[in-house]
């Protein structure tokens, strides 16, 4: 029994405990006051009719003063209980006649469509990258209320159960490219078992809380399992062996002689503090600043004034060589020369696959958790200072914050910034709602365990190879602009049009990597182009 029913139900029991008392109470008023007695029928009838202003009683007026008292009680009484029936029973009539019901199936054939099994935060992030690139999906969710929001919030939905073969059949599975299940670790294999019955080919992607349970995803007919606590501690662990490391080991591969890759100005950088002019990075090391993170925002293309705080991300391609020479530049001048210290704050998922990467690459760390376990140095609440102190927050170059909750991470963040106003902070959030809060804390990078789940499901949903990606934030394309033939990138003007930046040009088995005012562009070449989702849509609605 929803709570709908229950209000109801005790509504109706108020109403007739009301009604018995106010007809034995006008049976000896009338009897005492009046001297005409009524019997409980005749009672019973006055009360209903003073409740529902029907009447105003058969057997006025009244010449006691106490009748005339307790008929001015019961005629608010009445008022208050017909007024109190709008929010409990006509309210809620009305709101389901004027909402919006999901279906239980689609209502239109749909085919080459994205089969999405519940919806979370990592969904959002799925769905905004499915919208940004045209491609239709259907969310089957088994609950009510929840199916009927998400209709009437715009998205396509439907009622039924994704762990049974007549809700994915409702969801038009067969017809469709790919499906996503994250539920649970259970129900998720569950989901995968039903799919694998109604489409054998669909490709089915699933999502794990706990790595050790992705072998029976895929013993269910899984094409690729995610673990994305772990895809988010190895985006962390490559934030800080590329800041600390003098050779860049994560960067994407444009071509043989280009890369792309993100660096971070350090705390204590000669580069802290100035603009984009002044540091001369371009001058110094070649590379081409194609954009840059500034306390979480993502400015494309930025301006020689932009100033560089500490923190800053910068997005630059250029050759190798090129790339270690600015890795030197972003380092602090005062620990260049030092071994990198990490401290590492929280021993999850996330956690552990930071550790395991620093040690790997041979890096100085110390562990931080409040249970005692083999791998943990310091033993504590993360949020004490005693704790971090202990830890050597205060001599670390720097931090990583992979706490499970994004408001304990957004409280450490401002600890470890007061301990070590200099120091790197590097934190996870789960939600990128909450990547602006922690940033304003004080964090220098905040990767969002939403945002690198969902791309990393796109790429997989829609086996997108020519899509490249930089953390899963700032996205490499490979596009025709046929709509460019024959003009210059000066007269194109394509920065301050789309915001994105053409940092190379494939032109038949050769591709340009000097890109300049007067490169001319064809409408055969394939640009490689960098931007976020929106600015990309905007390039493909203007060019291609």
């Amino acid at each position: 029994m929803d709570r709908w029913k229950r209000r109801a139900l005790g509504y109706i029991g108020f109403v007739s405990v009301a009604l018995v008392l106010t007809a034995l109470g006008y049976m000896r008023g009338m009897r005492v006051y009046e001297g005409e007695p009524r019997t409980f029928l005749e009672a019973f009838q006055f009360a209903v009719e003073m409740f529902t202003t029907t009447g105003f009683g058969g057997s006025a007026p009244w010449d006691s003063p106490q009748m005339n008292l307790y008929i001015a009680v019961t005629d608010l009484l009445g008022m208050a209980l017909l007024v109190g029936t709008l929010p409990v029973f006509v309210g809620p009539v009305l709101e389901q006649a004027l909402s919006t019901s999901a279906p239980t199936e689609l209502e239109t054939d749909l085919s080459d469509h994205v089969v999405i099994c519940s919806y979370t935060s990592r969904t959002q992030e799925l769905i905004a990258d499915l919208d940004a690139q045209n491609v239709p999906y259907v969310i089957v969710e088994r609950d009510r209320e929840r199916a009927d929001e998400l209709v009437e919030n715009g998205h396509r939905a439907i009622r039924a159960d994704p762990e049974s073969t007549a809700g994915l059949t409702a969801a038009g599975l067969s017809t469709a490219r790919a499906l996503f299940a994250d539920v649970s670790d259970q129900v998720d294999a569950s989901i995968v078992l039903a799919a694998k019955e109604v489409a054998e080919d669909v490709s089915v992607v699933s999502v794990v809380e706990e790595p050790e349970l992705a072998k029976y995803h895929r013993l269910a007919g899984a094409d690729h399992v995610l673990s994305p606590r772990q895809l988010l501690g190895q985006s962390l662990a490559q934030k800080v062996t590329t800041a600390l490391q003098s050779e860049v080991d994560e960067a994407i591969e444009i071509n043989g002689d280009l890369e792309l890759v993100e660096v971070s100005i350090r705390h204590g950088s000669d580069l802290a503090g100035t603009t984009l002019a002044d540091s001369t990075v371009r001058e110094q090391s070649g590379v081409n600043v194609v954009g840059a993170w500034i306390r979480g925002e993502f400015v494309p293309s930025p301006e020689p004034k932009t100033e560089l705080p500490p923190g800053t991300v910068l997005l630059v391609s250029g050759r190798p060589d090129q790339l270690t020479a600015l890795v030197e530049m972003t380092q602090s001048s005062v620990r260049r020369f030092q071994a990198g210290r990490t401290v590492v704050v929280g021993h999850g998922a996330v956690g552990r696959t930071v550790a395991n990467a620093l040690s790997e690459a041979g890096i100085t760390h110390t562990v931080v958790d409040i249970e005692e376990k083999p791998a943990v140095d310091v033993v504590g609440d993360a949020t004490e200072p005693e704790i971090l102190e202990q830890a050597g927050v205060a001599d670390a170059q720097t931090v990583v914050l992979a706490l499970p909750g994004d408001t304990m991470t957004e409280f450490a963040t401002l600890m470890v910034r007061d301990l070590a106003p200099d120091v790197e902070i590097i934190t996870r959030v789960d939600d990128n709602a909450n990547s602006s809060k922690t940033y304003r804390a004080g964090a220098d990078y905040v990767l969002s365990l939403a945002t690198v789940t969902g791309r990393m499901s796109t790429s997989y949903l829609l086996d997108d190879r020519d899509r490249l990606s930089v953390d899963q934030q700032v996205e490499v394309r490979r596009l025709r602009a046929p709509e460019l033939d024959g003009q210059t990138v000066a007269t194109a003007n394509i920065r301050d049009r789309t915001g994105c930046t053409v940092i190379a040009i494939e032109r038949g088995d050769e591709t340009q990597t000097e890109i300049g005012p007067d490169t001319t562009i064809t409408a055969s070449d394939e640009l490689i182009v960098v931007g976020t989702d929106d600015n990309l849509r905007e390039f493909e609605e203007r060019f291609t």
